[in-house]
């Protein structure tokens, strides 16, 4: 089963609705909304947004996951050998391992 398909047969299922009574809603017919559950065919973007509409719910574009993210850092760490990246790590652990002991003693020192 498609994700469309799911989302419309959950967001119906949600509404309490028939695929009748949706159809009815929606001004689309039953076997067309039956169709598109099964996943046996993907209705027009503007179909399915009516769908949902009628069962209470709105179709939303969401940025995919990555998009606008710089990837030059991630590109430069790849072009170093694997001894490379690893002499970056264990300077930034025992980077991290120094700024948590500079906070222990700030910490110490700070009067209550």
């Amino acid at each position: 089963m498609s994700s469309t398909a799911r989302i419309l047969r959950g967001a119906r299922r949600r509404a309490r609705l028939s695929q009748r009574a949706l159809g009815e809603r929606a001004g689309v017919p039953q076997p067309s909304i039956a169709r598109f559950e099964s996943g046996a065919t993907i209705p027009r973007v503007d179909t399915l947004q009516r769908l949902l509409r009628a069962t209470g719910h709105e179709l939303e574009t969401q940025p995919r996951l990555g998009t606008g993210v710089d990837r030059s850092q991630i590109r430069a760490l790849l072009r170093l050998t694997p001894a490379e990246r690893g002499d970056l790590a264990v300077a930034a652990a025992r980077n991290l391992a120094a700024f948590k002991a500079a906070a222990r003693i700030h910490a110490r020192s700070e009067p209550d």
